[in-house]
């Protein structure tokens, strides 16, 4: 006889967990033919020579395993670029790994320092995830929000979050959602808060190169205080155009690398090979990400000078490809609703994918204020923005 199928029920590790705002919203936008301004990716493609360069690698052979840590040649190109932006000396061969995308690199990088009941400190609005990858850990998630508004950091909650049991703290800058990016000043003040502790700086950098109005990017690598505690996250697709390559980088002192790796290569063990040789070749030239900064500002100024004419309250837009609008003086009545239901409505009647702040909030906090994303064509985004008007 044969025996009934049963699935065994399991308890899940992460109870609390559904299908990303993300995922919702670009769902939505497909469904009802809206402009997906929700999901952070471009509608544009790379430089050609980039997809050459990896059609190249390929013809050359490069379709096997790559060593553990990445091709050398790209550890060697990210070493160079560290030493000439931020002033950072690493060794290619013990500081540096190349990852699956900057999320892959934060889970890693959690794994490899949290044990079950250590603390960690995430400042809200954060990207999501974050507080999935603590729990998966068993580490405990210690919430501090950022100044509602500017989203400055409150270096008071932060210091007074800090307890014998902190393990680590992330932070992220240039800032999703928000757009804020840290200064100096504020760099300087979080060197001094953590220099008599042992917590341990996860720095989640993805946005390096877009800063704008001639403000400098203040990577943790800048500061000796901070660069020798802390896993530096960047990612060339976002650098580059190519989100769906999830090719990214940790740099960090050779004790930290070494608990890094030793997670990284029981998780994925190496990044596809000719994508890192293609990267590795197009890093001879840095003029790509020193102009990123200019090419999306052009962007988010066409984007703000067209919201301009509207309702839209514009939160100051200092670095990423986001822009935050509250919604309070919109002369709708859905201006009320809660800013999931918001974008919900802005999706289905106006056509325009949007995401609501409160997503990146552990309570939903509900301020008002939503995030577009501006790193599209600009026809896609005077499209946007002639449907946003009557707004």
């Amino acid at each position: 006889m044969t025996p009934n199928p049963h699935t065994p029920t399991l308890t899940s590790r992460l109870p609390k967990v559904g299908t990303t705002i993300f995922t919702v919203m670009s769902a939505l936008a497909a469904e009802t033919g809206a402009v997906n301004l929700g999901q952070g990716f471009p509608d544009f493609g790379c430089d050609p020579a980039l997809v050459d360069a990896v059609t190249q690698a390929m013809q050359a052979g490069h379709n096997q395993y790559p060593p553990m840590p990445g091709v050398p040649a790209l550890r060697q190109a990210m070493a160079a670029k560290m030493q000439a932006l931020y002033g950072l000396r690493c060794d290619p061969n013990t500081d540096i790994t190349i990852t699956a995308g900057a999320t892959q690199a934060i889970l890693t990088a959690i794994l490899a320092v949290v044990h079950p009941g250590d603390e960690v400190i995430v400042l809200e609005p954060c990207y999501d995830s974050y507080v999935p990858n603590i729990e998966l850990a068993g580490g405990v998630v210690v919430r501090v929000p950022l100044t509602p508004g500017s989203f400055r950091p409150d270096f008071d909650r932060i210091s007074a979050a800090i307890t014998p049991r902190t393990r680590a703290l992330i932070i992220n800058s240039p800032h999703n959602p928000s757009g804020q990016v840290w200064s100096e000043a504020d760099m300087l003040h979080l060197q001094d808060l953590l220099a008599p502790t042992d917590v341990l700086l996860i720095s989640d950098e993805v946005y390096e190169h877009m800063v704008f109005d001639g403000q400098q990017h203040q990577s943790a690598a800048r500061f000796a205080g901070l660069a020798a505690r802390a896993f530096i996250v960047s990612s060339f697709g976002k650098t580059y155009h190519v989100t769906g390559w999830k090719v990214g980088t940790v740099v960090a002192p050779a004790p930290l690398t070494a608990e890094f790796r030793k997670v990284h290569q029981f998780n994925v063990f190496t990044v596809n090979t000719p994508m890192q040789h293609a990267l590795a070749a197009y890093m001879a030239d840095p003029a790509p990400y020193l102009n990123l900064p200019a090419f999306y500002q052009r962007k988010r100024d066409l984007f703000r000078d067209g919201l301009a004419s509207t309702r839209f309250k514009l939160l100051p837009g200092a670095g990423t490809y986001f822009q935050c609008v509250d919604i309070a003086d919109l002369a709708v009545p859905e201006r009320d609703l809660p800013e999931a239901d918001f974008c919900q409505w802005l999706t289905r009647e106006v056509g325009v994918a949007a995401i609501p702040l409160s997503a990146f909030y552990g309570n939903g906090f509900d301020q008002k204020v939503v995030r577009f994303c501006f790193a599209k064509q600009d026809d896609t985004l005077r499209e946007a923005l002639k449907r946003l008007a009557r707004l």
